[in-house]
């Protein structure tokens, strides 16, 4: 095969890897939308209807790429996706309160943070390198929250604020255990996860004396962001990232931040506070400028 040819196919791959982490991003900024569309259920009985159609959505994909039994693959994930899977739990049930409690576009800065987080606590854990200009970018990060929680003294939109950041965390989390297990396939690890929150969330409902049993209504949007928005996009993702810089993967998720309050805001007439917006600003081009600064350089070696 030629170099042009060579070329010309990886070209069309980072295209279309760069076409299905945009689409992944699309889906998931629907999220916040659909959180606004229940009427009744709370974030324990949502989790739990997510997470029993993740867990099924992943199975059957887990299922057709390996050809093998999905419960195989979790047992293999070892400590770091047990731990990876326990703090995406705790990132679903964030996100979750932090969309019912804050203004959408509050809940997506911050949980826009999640890379650096994951930068401090993977130099504190895994002892890998911060460079300086991620470090900027983090002093702005936390000067853009500082922002758009400045006129949120307290109350529910704090106690929705803390959520995401603890969303964000557990995000990062996730991320610090793949890492830690150095993991390439994360959809294992996800559909743990997904089995975790449905046990976790049923005892919790079951305790508090929540109806497991939803209104049509409710229960069809809960199902539907487990298929649909969390696992269809967590899918494409996945699909995506293998041909796709680590960068550019950063910039592309900023889809998800930036279209989440455009949906409820055309649909529900939601908007964001002037604080939001300029906090938000700051936030966003740090993480761009993040990105764009590694784009030339070589990515570290592997942690040993």
């Amino acid at each position: 095969m030629s170099a042009t040819a060579t070329f010309a196919e990886a070209a069309t791959g980072r295209g279309r890897g760069m076409l299905l982490v945009f689409l992944a991003g699309v889906l998931w900024s629907t999220i916040g939308l659909g959180i606004r569309l229940i009427e009744d259920a709370v974030v324990w009985q949502i989790l739990l209807y997510r997470s029993i159609s993740l867990s099924a959505l992943l199975y059957v994909v887990i299922r057709l790429r390996t050809g093998s039994d999905p419960f195989s693959h979790v047992r293999r994930v070892g400590w770091p996706g047990v731990i990876g899977a326990l703090a995406l739990v705790g990132a679903y049930t964030g996100g979750i309160y932090a969309l019912q409690h804050t203004s959408v576009a509050n809940a997506m800065m911050m949980f826009a943070s999640a890379p650096f987080i994951a930068a401090i606590l993977g130099l504190v854990i895994l002892r890998e390198p911060v460079r300086r200009t991620t470090w900027i970018a983090i002093a702005a990060a936390i000067l853009g929250i500082g922002i758009m929680v400045w006129d949120k003294p307290g109350g529910a939109a704090l106690r929705g604020n803390l959520a995401a950041f603890g969303s964000a965390f557990g995000f990062a989390v996730f991320t610090i255990a793949l890492r830690w297990g150095r993991a390439r396939e994360m959809l294992p690890a996800v559909f743990l996860s997904g089995l975790m929150a449905v046990g976790i969330m049923g005892v919790i409902c079951l305790t508090a004396g929540l109806p497991l049993v939803l209104a049509p209504r409710d229960g069809g949007v809960a199902l539907g962001m487990g298929i649909f928005q969390v696992g269809a996009g967590l899918v494409l993702y996945t699909l995506g990232s293998r041909t796709v810089p680590a960068a550019e993967l950063t910039l592309l998720s900023l889809a998800e931040v930036v279209l989440a309050p455009v949906w409820v805001w055309l649909a529900l007439g939601e908007t964001a506070t002037p604080y939001t917006v300029l906090g938000g600003c700051i936030l966003l081009a740090a993480i761009a400028a993040n990105a764009l600064s590694g784009t030339r350089r070589k990515p570290p070696p592997p942690h040993v």
